[in-house]
């Protein structure tokens, strides 16, 4: 971003920060941050969301925004999650490009030129991408299995769907809606929204103090938002075929188990009604139908919800001037003359006769009235 480097004004950069009890790293987050913003001449605001510290992180907070006007702070009143500091922050967020990180020092500020210059390419999110991680096999690997899922069903290929730090072009997130585990999603959400996204590599750093609130259980949590993603994006319009896919499929391996049976039952086999396998096929088959049925109820909301509410059709009208015209141009129509005529009233009500209007210059002579004659 050429123009960015130069004038350091245009656009503005807002860097959002979700904290939760790190009291010793925020401050050192901040001063680096200053340094390479100072170092590359761009005008920058730095907005930390505080989401529930337990510690001493809020009065850290607020001693680096008195001493820097550039810095600003949102405190929760509890931990709301990462996606609530998020949607937050995006709806405080004053620069044309948003930056996020997170506040354990892991995320390089001397990286921030490197996503713009890629931002710059074309692109409307670029996700960094920690090639080389500093974590935990119990953090690393769920990751890269998380990865790995959400890229083969959202057809997006980033390497690090997970890395906090992103460079977003304010108008893609302004009217994100997150909640739950729905960060991890961003790009999804935007990719579907008809967004470029794009990746690059980032350096990645040891974590210093604290710890790290992530693990196992979130892989399951994050999973189940996944599928609510998927619902809401791939197959918001057309729920039968996800909800009809997966039920012709349990119909179709239960139909596959009652064949079977009924063809040893013809060729002599023996009674089949204490079979596991028929209660099995049985069980498939009434699954699938109740999934089908669903994605057919899921059709039927969305159709009612995208259609005009028309409750009546007409047959033909009499005596109009215009015989084709549709009781809603016959409404349209007399809501205007109606408003035009409250608005003639009202103004004949404020305004009185010129003819019983008292003299300005003389408001209590009365009014004389001449004869002729």
């Amino acid at each position: 971003m050429k123009d960015q480097l130069e004038n350091p004004r245009t656009p503005n950069l807002s860097i959002i920060v979700p904290a939760k009890n790190e009291a010793k790293s925020v401050k050192p987050l901040a001063t680096e941050i200053a340094a390479e913003m100072d170092r590359n001449n761009m005008a920058f605001e730095l907005i930390f969301i505080d989401d529930g510290s337990t510690d001493d992180t809020p009065d850290v907070l607020f001693e680096l925004a008195q001493v820097n006007e550039n810095i600003r702070v949102i405190q929760f009143r509890r931990n709301f999650g990462k996606a609530a500091a998020l949607q937050v922050g995006f709806q405080a967020a004053r620069g044309d490009v948003i930056i996020t990180m997170d506040a354990d020092l892991q995320d390089d500020p001397a990286e921030i030129p490197k996503l713009l210059k890629k931002l710059d390419e074309g692109f409307d999110l670029v996700s960094g991408w920690k090639s080389v991680r500093h974590d935990p096999i119990d953090k690393t690997w769920p990751s890269k299995v998380f990865n790995r899922v959400v890229g083969w069903a959202s057809g997006i290929k980033l390497n690090d769907f997970n890395c906090g730090f992103k460079v977003y072009r304010a108008v893609a997130v302004r009217d994100l809606a997150l909640y739950g585990e729905l960060h991890r999603f961003i790009p999804v959400l935007l990719h579907w929204d008809g967004f470029r996204v794009g990746e690059a590599p980032v350096n990645h750093r040891a974590r210093k103090f604290g710890k790290s609130k992530y693990g196992l259980g979130r892989l399951f949590k994050g999973a189940l938002d996944f599928l609510g993603v998927m619902l809401n994006t791939r197959f918001a319009t057309r729920p039968l075929h996800v909800f009809g896919g997966v039920g012709s499929l349990f119909a179709l391996i239960g139909l596959a188990a009652l064949l079977y049976l009924t063809a040893l039952w013809f060729m002599g086999e023996g009674p089949i009604g204490n079979r596991p396998l028929l209660f099995f096929g049985m069980l498939m088959v009434m699954t699938g139908l109740q999934f089908i049925t669903t994605g057919l109820l899921g059709e039927f909301i969305q159709r009612q919800g995208t259609q005009p509410k028309r409750r009546f059709t007409i047959r033909s009208l009499h005596n109009f001037e215009t015989p084709s015209a549709s009781i809603d141009d016959l409404l349209t129509g007399l809501t205007q003359v109606s408003f035009r005529m409250r608005e003639v009233h009202d103004k004949w009500t404020l305004q009185p006769s010129a003819m019983t209007r008292p003299n300005a210059t003389s408001p209590s002579m009365p009014t004389k009235t001449g004869s002729t004659g």
